[in-house]
């Protein structure tokens, strides 16, 4: 039996990746599903609330400005709350506290706790990024949107946050790549998520180092992934680097190339 454990760290690594392959490989999905679900349902609430907090205040109708007002404190205090306190002690608060007043009980599965977790908080800061895009794009756009007859909600959709969205995919990529890396922290409710269940292979030999190098590897392996994805759905949304325009009124055969630097060929 001495014969067949490892003897440097390499062997360790090895038997370790051998004998915990599916342990590791199930925390892993975990992980990936909470990070893609979380960002996507935080993607929702931060778009939603960006919205909400970006309607102009009514002039003089005090009965639709002062809810606004109510709504727009909340929506504040909801943003500083969750990008002010770290999400491990929001998963604790979340989570155990809830048990403790009685909303969910000591059975409740974790995985949808966690998924929750996760989405409220990206949606804070998705919340910022997302208000920043709007405000990004140029005032003379929303300016003609109004001044057609478009509401707030309907210029919103069509004209604003096509181009927001588009001026803001690296900090939503950004935030993917922080929930792969910021799951880990949801150990704290046991869930079986890479850390956690690394940690539980590391600790049946005492061989953290090597259960830990692993499981780096793999973290980065997922983050180096998904980041070049998304800088290849980057270049997608970026369109075409020239445009053709056909015609004119002199001439209905012309045909002008226009690269992105508005320069004509």
């Amino acid at each position: 039996m001495a014969a067949n454990i490892p003897t440097n760290f390499f062997s360790w690594v090895s038997f370790l990746m051998e004998k915990y392959g599916d342990l590791f490989l199930k925390g892993t999905l975990v992980t990936l599903e909470v990070a893609i679900s979380g960002t996507i349902l935080g993607f929702v609430i931060g778009l939603l609330v960006a919205i909400l907090r970006t309607i102009p205040l009514p002039q003089g109708r005090w009965y639709t400005r002062v809810p606004l007002k109510i709504l727009h404190f909340l929506l504040n205090v909801y943003i500083e709350v969750f990008r002010g306190t770290p999400m491990i002690v929001q998963s604790m608060v979340i989570y155990y506290g809830s048990m403790m007043v009685g909303i969910i009980g000591r059975g409740t599965p974790v995985l949808p706790a966690a998924i929750f977790i996760v989405s409220i908080n990206t949606g804070a800061y998705m919340a910022e990024i997302i208000r920043g895009g709007i405000i990004s794009v140029d005032q003379g756009q929303k300016e003609a949107a109004t001044a057609i007859g478009l509401t707030h909600w309907q210029s919103m959709v069509h004209v604003i946050l096509p181009q927001a969205v588009r001026n803001i995919m690296p900090s939503i990529g950004n935030e993917f790549v922080v929930n792969i890396k910021d799951s880990s922290v949801l150990n704290v409710i046991s869930l079986n998520e890479l850390y956690f269940t690394g940690k539980s292979a590391a600790g049946s030999y005492g061989r953290y180092f090597e259960a830990f190098f692993i499981i780096a590897l793999v973290y980065l392996v997922l983050t180096f992934t998904v980041t070049r994805l998304l800088r290849l759905l980057e270049r997608k949304m970026e369109g075409k680097k020239h445009y053709t325009i056909h015609g004119s009124q002199s001439d209905s055969a012309s045909r002008i190339t226009v690269s992105m630097d508005g320069k004509g060929k």
